[in-house]
C-alpha cells in the first residue's frame, strides 16, 4: 500500500509520519505518533472523544484524514496542559467535578479550549453548543458547563485576581 509523508505540529513540535490514503488523524496520532491522550471512542464522529484543534478549529480525529493535517498544527489535551503544568480550563474541571471515568475529559477539554479560545466569554448556551459534539455519560454535564463558565470568569478577571476584585 501507498504511504505519504506528513510533517504536523503537534503541541508545538513538528513530528513526520508515513500515512495512507486512508488514514485517519486519530489513527495516525495514535499508532504512529503514541499521541495516546487522544481517545478512540467510536470511529464515527459520534462521540467526541477524538476532538483536536486543527489548525485553530476543533475536529473530530476519526473523521479527518491524516492527510488533510499535513503543514498544519494540531492541539491536543497535552498541549492544553500537563499535571505539572495544567490550564487554568483543567484546573477548573478538576475544582467543579467535571472529570468522572476520564474517557470524554480529553475531548471534552480540547473542544472547550477551543471554544475560549474562538469566544473568551461565551453564555451558557455557547457553552452548550461548544461541547455538543462531545458525550459524556457520567457527568451530566452540569459540571462541565459550570467549570467552563469558571474558566471563562478567570480569563476575564485574570490569574490570581479575586472575584470581588
Amino acid at each position: 500500500m501507498t504511504t505519504y509523508p506528513i510533517d504536523i505540529k503537534v503541541n508545538g513540535e513538528w513530528k513526520r509520519a508515513e500515512v495512507t490514503a486512508r488514514e485517519t488523524l486519530l489513527d495516525a496520532l495514535r499508532n504512529r505518533l503514541r499521541a495516546f491522550e487522544v481517545k478512540d471512542g467510536c470511529s464515527q464522529g459520534d462521540c467526541g472523544a477524538c476532538t483536536v484543534i486543527l489548525a485553530g478549529r476543533a475536529v473530530n480525529a476519526c473523521l479527518t484524514l491524516a492527510v488533510q493535517a499535513n503543514g498544519k498544527e494540531i492541539t491536543t489535551l497535552k498541549g492544553v496542559g500537563t499535571s505539572e503544568n495544567p490550564d487554568p480550563l483543567q484546573k477548573s474541571f478538576v475544582e467543579h467535578g467535571a472529570i468522572q471515568c476520564g474517557f470524554c475529559t480529553p475531548g471534552v477539554v480540547v473542544s472547550a479550549k477551543a471554544l475560549l479560545e474562538a469566544n473568551p466569554n461565551p453564555n451558557r448556551e455557547e457553552i452548550r453548543e461548544g461541547i455538543s459534539g462531545n458525550l459524556c455519560r457520567c457527568t451530566g454535564y452540569t459540571q462541565i458547563v459550570e467549570a467552563i463558565e469558571d474558566a471563562a470568569a478567570h480569563g476575564r478577571r485574570g490569574v490570581g485576581e479575586r472575584e470581588d476584585a
